[in-house]
């Protein structure tokens, strides 16, 4: 067939037209919670790798350790209210290997179809148990993002596979709106809060002269964007506001202004996944794309699918009523964050304080703003030790630029939550970082677990007898200096982050458990 019967063809299918009857978003519903389940098991995996030496017994920041000074500080009804964890019932390694294998057993389930409702419930406890104990290292935004878009998908979703010639499994209609609203608070709380910050760099659009090489895990194409001319700096930051305050406004305009929303908005992503390590954000913001997407576009896209006039009707099941408090208690906080988006120095009523108070440690009704302010410039903590007088050797991360010739690594969609918190540490001084007293600590007492998750232990088992941190700032090279070099990174010293410290006092101060 040549390209004007093909066009015709889909014209005619619906990809260009729209749809005869009320615009149907049962395969974009089906879809979503598939994508959302293989998010859910990156996620998973990716913790699971790491959980020992971030929260094991021998760990950073133990759950067991914290779990312990919340139940000292709260009485028994508060502190799960405040502390939502199955982890209440065991804190050791086994049970945080327990939690991940199950995160990923649910996440493969919800995959497959089998129980969507109960897997999205399991998933959505299990990762609030992680979130919940996590601390510095889970603290991030896609973290509560994940919870939030998990708790919708409970209602969402149907159970049963979608038979090839059938109508997929009817979506909740309240579901369904809500993550509208999820996909334009996480939008245009993005643009918003650049513009309420106050920061130059963005009013003047010159944020992205230093976004490349300062962001927290470069990767190789970084390099290469940092170097780009500066209109196309200052025209990308003009279309990066566009999308992010313009592309949530436009599903209010029906079939077509979704569509358009969900195309800007994952193209977009795209360009900041080839352009940095962002973990596994920017693969779930595509997903809460997909069900801007209405039936009558999939099927201009070559998918079968049977029409809403031939599909049985969508009844309100018990999940769709249950959908209803949520929806309420969701546009009430929601808007309450929203508010204060545009307001900063209001003042709420205690009623609504109160509210507010009562559901954050759930952490799935949030407020959403990414880079408020610009970094433009890159400290990076350059952690040493030394035995007996020796010469002091150096602790090599693995992901965060270290060495000068070192290529910025791809590691997205995998987060190294160490390397991630080493550049807030960096930017914020150790007396913002208390964490980072524990974690010199482990490498006094030699921690396995912990030294797993660097790139190596110079001292070969052996722990040092003293450590001490440094700071540095680095830059990217030049075009010039790569050529003559070779190297990626180029840096200067700016003094001391921690002066040398006995190792002996460093365990002694931070202990781990027995």
């Amino acid at each position: 067939m040549s390209w004007v019967g093909r066009l015709r063809t889909r014209r005619e299918d619906g990809l260009y037209r729209p749809p005869r009857r009320r615009s149907s978003y049962r395969v974009g519903a089906w879809l979503f919670g598939r994508l959302l389940a293989a998010v859910y098991l990156i996620a998973f995996l990716s913790i699971w790798a790491q959980a020992e030496g971030l929260y094991g017994k021998r760990g950073i920041l133990p759950v067991a350790k914290y779990l312990e000074v919340v139940e000292s500080q709260l009485p028994g009804d508060e502190r799960l209210l405040r502390v939502p964890s199955l982890f209440w019932l065991g804190a050791g390694d086994g049970a945080l290997d327990l939690v991940c294998a199950a995160g990923v057993v649910l996440s493969l389930v919800a995959l497959a179809g089998w129980l969507a409702p109960a897997a999205f419930a399991g998933l959505w406890l299990l990762y609030l148990s992680l979130v919940a104990v996590g601390q510095e290292f889970l603290s991030f935004q896609w973290d509560v993002l994940l919870l939030e878009a998990g708790l919708l998908a409970v209602f969402l979703a149907a159970s049963g596979r979608w038979r090839r010639g059938a109508p997929p499994p009817p979506p909740s209609r309240v579901a369904l709106w809500l993550l509208w609203w999820l996909f334009f608070r996480l939008m245009f709380g993005s643009g918003l809060v650049k513009l309420t910050s106050g920061d130059p760099t963005w009013t003047d659009l010159t944020a992205l002269f230093h976004h490349y090489q300062t962001q927290p895990l470069p990767n190789p194409f970084s390099w290469w964007a940092h170097h780009l001319p500066p209109l196309f700096h200052r025209l990308s930051t003009a279309a990066m506001f566009a999308v992010e305050l313009g592309a949530p406004l436009l599903i209010l305009l029906g079939w077509r202004g979704r569509r358009i929303a969900a195309a800007a908005t994952v193209a977009f992503q795209l360009v900041i996944a080839l352009t940095g390590n962002y973990t596994f954000f920017n693969l779930l913001t595509i997903v809460l794309c997909v069900p801007l997407l209405d039936d009558a576009l999939w099927a201009g896209l070559g998918l079968r699918v049977t029409s809403e006039a031939q599909a049985p009707p969508a009844r309100w099941s018990l999940l769709e009523w249950g959908a209803m408090p949520l929806a309420v208690l969701v546009l009430v906080v929601s808007s309450l964050h929203l508010w204060a988006a545009f307001h900063p120095r209001a003042v709420w009523p205690e009623p609504a304080r109160s509210l507010v108070r009562t559901v954050a440690p759930f952490r799935s009704i949030n407020s959403y703003g990414l880079f408020r302010v610009m970094t433009t410039r890159r400290p990076e903590i350059e952690v040493e030790g030394r035995r007996e007088g020796g010469e002091w050797k150096v602790y090599r991360f693995r992901y965060k630029p270290g060495p000068l010739e070192r290529r910025p690594p791809v590691v997205a969609p995998h987060q190294p939550r160490l390397d991630w918190q080493l550049w807030f540490a960096a930017l914020a001084g150790p007396r913002q970082s208390d964490w980072f007293f524990f974690f010199l600590a482990r490498l006094a007492q030699g921690s396995p677990e912990v030294l797993a998750l660097l790139d190596g232990d110079p001292f070969e088992g052996k722990p040092p007898d003293t450590l001490r941190a440094r700071l540095w700032g680095y830059r990217f090279t030049t075009p010039e200096e790569r050529r003559e070099t070779g190297d990626w990174w180029r840096r200067e010293f700016l003094g001391v982050y921690l002066p040398a410290t006995p190792a002996d006092r460093l365990a002694r101060l931070f202990p781990v458990a027995p």
